[in-house]
């Protein structure tokens, strides 16, 4: 079994996750999330989904970018021509 590296857990399901040469090793995905994800520089929540980066800062959102005063030509979802005959 192996150990959680943040909640301490030996668990036979453990996983390992190998980012930026280093190997860390987690119970859950809770866990992975906790240790591994952004955390957004304007309402401090985890980015979990996409989020987006702006002047090297990471943020969860476009509002919040923007709240910071940064990203004022992102666009959280930008809607694409559908091309004649192509079904989505």
């Amino acid at each position: 079994m192996a150990q959680c590296e943040v909640c301490g857990n030996d668990y036979d399901m453990a996983f390992e996750v190998h980012a930026q040469g280093a190997v860390h090793v987690f119970d859950s995905f809770e866990c992975a999330i906790h240790r591994m994800a952004p955390v957004c520089e304007h309402c401090g929540c985890k980015v979990v989904g996409h989020g987006v980066q702006a002047d090297g800062r990471f943020f969860c959102c476009v509002h919040c970018a923007q709240a910071e005063g940064v990203g004022s030509q992102l666009r959280d979802r930008v809607d694409e021509p559908q091309a004649a005959g192509s079904a989505r």
